[in-house]
């Protein structure tokens, strides 16, 4: 539970307690059968040694490099050896990574976790800025980095005193540089934790991309990381039989839980990607393969409009995409499963609650899953996995029943430890006993007596037009109607009469011709006015965080020339 030194207030470790509780049962009754995550990857070994856990597609060297459980595991051990022998690492240290998706990446964070210490990954591409406060709020002791990210390690280590030692991680060896290839030759393939690990230590701190403000470090146990992986197997019929695949980022929740976790609860396998590539997408699920990819709304828009023919490759073996992290418009997801024939198992959730909390059941039948896709105003995204339990509350707590939109709220064993060092956080987000998400949704119950959640907006990017709340997903679907927009994002800006006004930005098709009266004339025969664009401003590229996310944030300046216009509804009478 948390720690002293959070400086949480008993009420809010209260709060936090029951929020981690799963229809009564609290957090310490575990429910998964290991001990801890070395524990976890000792008795896969021991069950399938020669099964195939991890392949990676090398871009730097061209090759494809498999790792049985066994290999798997003695790397580890030897990296884990190297921590505790050559760094003086501990059950409890904080482990920071500069990387981006490769094996020994994998490779550290295990070994990491497999010795008690907790996993700090950031995104290499990051700012200065971000990497130091990370560092320096989640209290790194040692940082690895890979070669071609070496100068943005050292600049950051530069101002970040607590950090001991920097290991460069692939590349040629420099000289006064601790060079993990070369060192981790020098260690046995034998480990113990001196220290063993429980459940409840902190294994990873994911720091979430505020659009004010610093990131919150978000605490996940050893335990959220079985767990979560537990669920998500079981929904998607995941087991020793299955082979996903990864194209996500892995300094971030989906990556890393999804495609990393996942299959090793399961004693699967999983292909990892250096990046997404649409030109290898198809190729590599057909070579490999692979039964499930997780991926995320721009990715599937990229897909579409690539447009494969994949009539060459042999997919019977497919089975569908699980999808969640942004926003999906029911245009982006029918474009999709109609071009491609796959169904998308669209899902949803948070750090801060490990990963997914939802998706769509696997069961439905084709008329079901479609009319969940494409009939209720936006893509469901499903019902609660069994770790948890999800409700829909108003400010004040209180549940609001079916249909009715409010916040969405959600407890179970999955819930984080806690932010770190955020008492403020910790305190309004858990002020109810629920992790309170801060997305606006609503359920409606299913003829299987299901509830099927559906996500409206961010209760903070909801445009509040003359008091009134609009979600800027309604208004982006009647957006993407228009034949020839191929992105369009709902945009809330300050104005003079009604305190924010709903403007547009469009990304258009490749030599498509809509004009601005176009987009508004047909968001006026789908919305009432006070919802309707006012504004359409083109462009060509959608900002987006690493993980995918549209950063509608980014966009508003560009309406900053309509403040102080006032918008009539042309339809009414003067």
């Amino acid at each position: 539970m948390p720690n002293d030194d959070q400086g949480i207030d008993p009420q809010t470790l209260k709060n936090i307690q029951t929020a981690q509780t799963l229809n009564g049962r609290p957090q310490t009754d575990f429910m998964v059968e290991y001990a801890n995550i070395h524990d976890l990857v000792s008795k896969q070994t021991e069950r399938a040694p020669e099964k195939a856990y991890l392949i990676y597609y090398n871009e730097e060297t061209g090759e494809r490099e498999e790792y049985s459980y066994k290999r798997f595991h003695e790397i580890t051990n030897q990296v884990a050896n190297f921590m505790i022998n050559r760094l003086g690492l501990k059950r409890g240290d904080r482990v920071g990574t500069v990387m981006y998706n490769h094996a020994q990446s994998v490779f550290v964070y295990f070994a990491a976790m497999k010795l008690g210490a907790c996993v700090c990954p950031v995104n290499a591409d990051d700012d200065l800025e971000k990497i130091v406060f990370t560092f320096n709020n989640a209290e790194a002791k040692v940082v690895f980095a890979r070669h071609d990210r070496m100068d943005k390690a050292k600049d950051a280590l530069g101002q970040c005193p607590g950090v001991e030692t920097l290991i460069q991680v692939g590349g040629e060896a420099a000289e006064g540089v601790l060079h993990l290839d070369t060192e981790v030759e020098k260690e046995s393939g034998e480990f113990t934790p001196p220290d063993m690990p429980e459940l409840l230590d902190d294994a990873l701190i994911i720091y979430t991309s505020g659009t004010t403000g610093n990131p919150k470090g978000v605490v996940l146990s050893q335990y959220n990381l079985m767990i979560d992986p537990q669920s998500i197997a079981k929904w998607h019929k995941i087991n020793t039989g299955t082979r996903m695949m990864c194209i996500l980022p892995i300094h971030h929740v989906n990556g890393i839980v999804v495609t990393l976790f996942t299959p090793m609860y399961a004693g699967a396998s999983v292909v990892l990607n250096r990046r997404f590539s649409a030109r290898n997408f198809w190729k590599r699920i057909a070579d490999d393969k692979v039964h499930i990819v997780s991926l995320v709304p721009t990715v599937l828009q990229f897909l579409s409009e690539a447009n494969e023919d994949i009539s060459a490759y042999d997919l019977d073996h497919f089975r569908h995409v699980i999808c969640g992290a942004g926003t999906l418009s029911i245009g982006v997801g029918s474009r999709w499963e109609d071009t491609f024939g796959f169904r998308i198992m669209h899902g949803y959730g948070l750090s801060e609650t490990t990963c997914y909390d939802c998706f769509l059941p696997v069961d439905l039948t084709d008329e079901e899953h479609r009319s969940y896709m494409r009939d209720f105003g936006y893509p469901s995204i499903g019902c609660p996995i069994e770790s948890n339990v999800m409700d829909i509350q108003d400010e004040n707590g209180n549940s609001l029943g079916p249909e009715k939109r409010g916040e969405i709220v959600i407890q179970g064993h999955l819930v984080m430890k806690y932010y770190y060092k955020r008492p403020d956080a910790n305190k309004d987000t858990f002020i109810h006993g629920w992790f309170r998400s801060g997305d606006e949704g609503f359920y409606k119950v299913g003829t299987d007596e299901r509830q099927y959640y559906f996500i409206t907006g961010r209760l903070k990017e909801l445009i509040i037009r003359g008091g009134i709340n609009i979600s800027p997903f309604e208004v982006e679907e009647a957006m993407m109607e228009v034949p020839g927009v191929n992105t369009a994002l709902a945009i809330a800006f300050e104005n003079d009469w009604y305190g924010e006004e709903v403007g547009g930005y469009v990304v258009l098709d490749e030599g498509a011709e809509v004009t601005e009266q176009q987009i508004i004339d047909h968001c006026m025969t789908k919305l009432p006015y006070n919802k309707c664009p006012k504004v359409i401003r083109f462009g060509t590229e959608i900002p987006v965080t690493s993980t995918g996310k549209f950063q509608r944030i980014k966009l508003k300046e560009m309406f900053r020339e309509y403040e102080h216009v006032q918008y009539k509804d042309p339809s009414k009478k003067k």
